[in-house]
């Protein structure tokens, strides 16, 4: 017989500090912006790019709203970042940070600067 567990969410205060970082893949501008909990871990991760139609928007902020809610399950940043590492679709190429030169999407590079910033999966 398996035992249900049941995580509780771990929710961010109404102020909260948070790193906005700006980026660019081939030519397409994004602002990253990661919501910290007072311990400095992630809690929340949010994208704006600059040049997205109505598709890639929804998916993205779908996507922003399930990592989210990860982290504030308790799943670790490198953990959860390590699931979007590598995803391949347009736009990719390269970007303007020295640390990721390359990336193969949007959130193949959301998930690199998380490993690098927050640390590798445990």
């Amino acid at each position: 017989m398996s035992t249900l567990s049941i995580s509780r969410r771990e929710t961010l205060p109404s102020t909260r500090k948070s790193v906005t970082h700006k980026f660019a893949i081939n030519g397409h501008e994004g602002y990253l912006t990661i919501g910290l909990f007072a311990d400095g871990r992630p809690g929340e991760v949010f994208i704006k790019m600059s040049k997205e139609g109505s598709t890639l928007s929804g998916l993205i902020q779908g996507f922003c709203r399930a990592f989210s809610l990860a982290l504030q399950h308790g799943l670790a940043a490198g953990e959860a970042a390590e699931r979007f590492r590598g995803m391949r679709f347009e736009p990719m190429g390269c970007t303007s940070n020295p640390d990721i030169p390359e990336a193969l999407s949007i959130l193949d590079y959301v998930a690199r600067y998380i490993l690098l910033h927050y640390g590798r999966p445990a």
